[in-house]
């Protein structure tokens, strides 16, 4: 092997080194964000689920509360007819 040829193995194996070591980083990076992507998801997912829970409680209520509302309006034009 001549000298050109060694220089330029060693050119080809360095830049091919330094472009695994950059991988491997990037693959690192893309592994974290991917991790907080994930708790912002789970997060989100929480919030809907009490987001969703809060509307079945007020849409219970409202139908409670519109009961009350007829009777208590059926108490006052009772008692109004008494008078």
């Amino acid at each position: 092997m001549t000298t050109t040829d060694q220089v330029l193995l060693i050119i080809l194996t360095s830049l091919l080194s330094l472009f695994f070591i950059l991988c491997a980083v990037l693959i690192v990076a893309l592994i974290k964000l991917l991790k907080g992507v994930q708790r912002v998801v789970d997060k989100a997912e929480g919030v809907v689920d009490s987001v969703e829970s809060a509307a079945e409680v007020l849409k219970d209520t409202g139908g409670r509360l519109a009961l009350f509302k007829l009777i208590r309006n059926i108490i006052k034009l009772t008692k109004k007819d008494r008078k």
